[in-house]
């Protein structure tokens, strides 16, 4: 059974920096897409940052506009945890924030962006909240 467990979220002031953790278990698939995501009551789920498990450069990961050049991808293969570094957090920032992954075809690039790319597994989010 697929599992995500992430943590690190909490309250930053303006311009404050966070980092948050996403440990997979259970994971059994060779290659997989993985991504960040944050959701807010009054906006629609948003996809911040995809990458390809087959990508070995974590600057192959794949960035929205509205967090390129503040946040940052990394990981942890050997303990198959999945890192998201924030920094210059503004208030519109806040959102609960989701990790995911699902499966894709080995040797596929190119495809892990969402949408179009359904994820198949989520972790149970953890909240970040930015004041002014």
């Amino acid at each position: 059974q697929v599992r995500l467990v992430e943590s690190g979220g909490g309250s930053v002031q303006t311009g404050g920096s966070l980092n948050l953790s996403c440990v997979a278990s259970g994971w059994t698939y060779k290659a997989s897409c993985m991504g960040w995501f944050r959701q807010t009551p009054e906006k629609e789920r948003e996809g911040i940052v995809f990458i390809d498990s087959e990508v070995e450069d974590d600057d192959g990961a794949i960035y929205a506009d509205s967090v390129k050049g503040r946040f940052t991808i990394s990981r942890d293969n050997d303990k198959d945890t999945l890192y998201l570094h924030m920094r210059s957090l503004k208030p519109d920032d806040t959102a609960i924030y989701y990790c995911a992954r699902g499966w894709k075809l080995e040797g596929i690039s190119g495809v892990c962006k969402s949408p179009p790319y359904k994820y198949n597994y989520w972790g149970q989010g953890t909240q970040v909240t930015v004041s002014a």
